[in-house]
């Protein structure tokens, strides 16, 4: 009996006391940091879910194709051809083969018909229809009538001379504006010089840019039998105002008789639509499956 005592008063001694009280307190703070990283791990795997299918969600939604020149502006011109006319009738071609296609994708142009629209108002068009792609519509031109092919360039500093003068030739454009001083801060087209600034431009659509642009030289190249001359980078005034990939497509030289006279007609229109077409389709649905 006096054992048992003993035992019981050693039990409820003031260290024993202690002892239990930091158990219990350990037990407790153990339960709490279990629970709070059960919650933590249950709302990181919804947040977790929640962008996946934010990302799996995403789809091409809108489009903007750019005629080139138009109106009082009418690009490059030959006897046989001239380019305000191609690059419209090619546009709007490209827009009905999307439009076909992808019933939900909504086309914008930035005219329907033989209309000058200014070089920012073309990118304000893009921006302010919030587009996923912006495709520019040209044809390209050379004092010697020998050049010929595809080239499509996407913005950046010009790498050679003839980038140069292709890029000055389709910003001169500005010089028919009224204040165009003002507008684009003082940019002349004519001047090398005015070029440099486009070193500085940060493109963070650059990687898009390039592989539609480079989808679009292939098809040219390898379903119309074309010379392609290559994706180039050159510093496009109406480039470099978009907010999205853009690029411009020189579909050919309308200073070379042959080649001239193929874009001037239906046949060759629909071939290049078609080929800018199936372009854009790969590169749709290679957006989609990343994203």
């Amino acid at each position: 009996m006096n054992i048992i005592f003993a035992i019981m008063e050693f039990n409820s001694t003031p260290k024993l006391k202690k002892f239990r009280a930091e158990r219990i307190v350990f037990n407790t703070l153990a339960l709490s940091f279990f629970f709070i990283s059960l919650s933590s791990f249950n709302l990181q795997t919804n947040n977790e879910s929640i962008k996946f299918k934010e990302r799996s969600n995403y789809k091409f939604k809108t489009v903007v194709i750019d005629a080139g020149h138009g109106g009082k502006d009418i690009g490059a011109n030959r006897g046989w051809a001239v380019e305000k006319n191609i690059s419209l009738s090619i546009a709007l071609k490209l827009g009905d083969q999307i439009r076909e296609a992808f019933p939900d994708v909504k086309v914008v142009f930035t005219r329907k018909d033989d209309t000058f629209v200014e070089l920012d108002e073309r990118a304000s068009i893009a921006n302010k229809n919030k587009a996923d792609l912006f495709i520019s519509i040209h044809c390209n031109s050379n004092n010697s009538s020998s050049p010929y092919g595809t080239e499509t360039y996407v913005l950046g500093l010009h790498r050679t001379k003839d980038n140069l003068e292709v890029a000055k030739r389709e910003n001169s454009v500005i010089l028919l504006e009224d204040n165009y001083k003002k507008k684009y801060e003082g940019f002349d087209p004519n001047s090398p010089e005015s070029y440099i600034i486009f070193s500085l431009y940060q493109n963070k659509n650059l990687d898009k840019s390039l592989s539609i642009a480079a989808k679009i030289e292939d098809e040219f190249s390898e379903n119309d039998n074309r010379y392609s001359r290559g994706v180039k980078q050159a510093g496009f005034v109406v480039l470099v105002r978009t907010n999205m990939p853009s690029i411009l497509v020189e579909t050919g030289f309308v200073s070379n008789r042959e080649e001239g006279k193929y874009l001037a007609s239906t046949d060759g229109q629909e071939e290049v639509a078609s080929s800018i077409f199936r372009a854009f389709k790969s590169y749709k649905k290679e957006l989609e499956i990343a994203n």
